[in-house]
């Protein structure tokens, strides 16, 4: 997928429910979730912002995307307040994965390698859109670990006049 298609197609409000998996094969701890995506920087640069909780406990997101001129030509750079909140994680395209914006990053894991981290963000029909992030074993191995289903919010009409 183009990133600015993408990305334009994806611009609004929205509301969904959260999955986060910490380990594969546990259950999913769900809850309510809300996201916005806008264009910033004159169609350069995106902003996706989304909120959901851990337990009874508020959380949120940002992924913010540069986006060249030419195609395949995008990177990111995310932070949470669950998973990431003592940086920044910078991805690059992952082109393997046709019809999704995806993005590999990557994260340390002391004393052992670095773990792998995903990101895809697509929308599987009109007036939807997901947010999945995979973790990534030193082996390559992928586990879900968190998967966000939007749909699009409405649009307040103004009142009449």
């Amino acid at each position: 997928m183009e990133a600015r298609e993408g990305i334009a197609a994806l611009v609004g409000e929205w509301r969904g429910t959260n999955k986060l998996i910490l380990e594969p094969g546990a259950p999913a701890a769900e809850s309510a979730a809300t996201a916005s995506v806008s264009v910033a920087g004159t169609g350069s640069s995106a902003v996706v912002r989304y909120t959901w909780a851990e337990g009874k406990k508020p959380q949120d997101g940002v992924l913010v995307l540069r986006l060249g001129a030419e195609p395949g030509d995008w990177d990111l750079v995310w932070t949470d307040s669950f998973h990431m909140n003592q940086g920044f994680m910078a991805c690059r395209p992952d082109a393997t994965k046709g019809g999704a914006l995806s993005a590999l990053g990557s994260y340390p894991a002391p004393p052992g390698p670095d773990w792998g981290w995903r990101i895809e963000l697509h929308s599987p029909a009109e007036d939807e859109m997901q947010l999945l992030m995979f973790n990534i074993t030193p082996g390559g191995e992928e586990s879900l670990a968190v998967e966000a289903d939007f749909t699009r919010a409405a649009i307040p009409q103004p009142a009449p006049a």
